[in-house]
This record gives C-alpha cells, structure tokens and sequence, in this order.
C-alpha cells in the first residue's frame, strides 16, 4: 500500500482475469503486500502469492464457490494388469488436488463459501494420508488409478477430514 493509501498498480494488469484484477487490487488496499515497490518481479512475486492463496473464486449466477488446491507425491503400480501396459511397474506420480466448495449464496455474516483456512486444512490433512506413500501398501490389490484417488480424497474432504 503506498503512503498515500492508494493501492500500486505495477501489476500489469492486462494479463490479468477482471477477477484477479480486483482480488490484487483488494489485499493492496487491505495492506496484504509484501514490500511497497514498482519493480515488476516484486509485483510478480506478490501475485503469485495472492493467487495461491486464493486460488479460486467464482461469483456465477448460479451461486458461488471457492477452490484450495494442495498436491500429493505417490508411488503405486498396477500389477498383473495388462491395461496399463508400462505403469504396471512402480513408478511414482504428483497429483495436484483442486477441491471447489460451492454454496448458492454466501454466508450471512461472514461473506463467504467456506472459511478458506479451513478448507485448505482440511485438504491438508486428506492429502497428508497419501503424501510420499506407496498406495500398493495402503490400498492392497486396488487398482489406484486418478478416479480411485479423487474418490477416497472427496470421502475424506466430505467426512470433514
């Protein structure tokens, strides 16, 4: 926030979604920077931060939602299953896990879908279950494709962790 109180505009704001626009333009005014400068690579890094804090907002007529985002390092293979041709070996992959919370109107008192701490904690912990694991071991004789990761992470995020 500059001294005058007005938000800095070193952002170039032409690559920028209407929405993102307003999101850096809000945390600059709310104070919710990192050093007052004009350097590009600052405003850069500022944004970067905005936006993976707050990954994703939608204000669609149809109601709101919000979306955290976390990501999870596993091994697995799927043995004796001719379908997968190479990746029946071990191997390892990353998931990048985006959950969207939706609501049809926001939050009486608080103007929100779901208190984004929260949320992101809670995908944190999920996550945390099938970080750096073998899901072989944790989910014997299972075929742990995407689909079957995306299932037992919502179950976890809907049980609440």
């Amino acid at each position: 926030v500059s001294t005058q109180g007005k938000p800095e505009e070193t952002t170039d704001t032409n690559t920028l979604t209407q929405q993102q626009y307003y999101i850096v333009k809000q945390c600059r005014i709310g104070g919710v920077s990192t050093k007052t400068t004009s350097s590009p690579m600052a405003s850069s890094v500022f944004l970067i931060t905005v936006l993976a804090t707050i990954l994703h907002v939608t204000c669609a007529g149809a109601g709101f939602s919000l979306t955290v985002r976390d990501s999870i390092m596993i091994a697995h293979s799927f043995a004796n299953n001719p379908s997968f041709g190479p990746a029946q070996n071990l191997h390892g992959a990353t998931y990048t896990v985006d959950v969207t919370f939706k609501a049809k109107d926001l939050h009486r008192e608080n103007n929100w879908v779901v208190d984004i701490g929260e949320a992101s904690e809670i995908l944190a912990e999920v996550c945390g279950r099938f970080n750096f694991k073998n899901l072989d071991e944790l989910f014997p004789g299972e075929m742990t494709t995407t689909e079957f990761m995306c299932k037992k992470i919502f179950e976890g995020v809907r049980a609440g962790r």
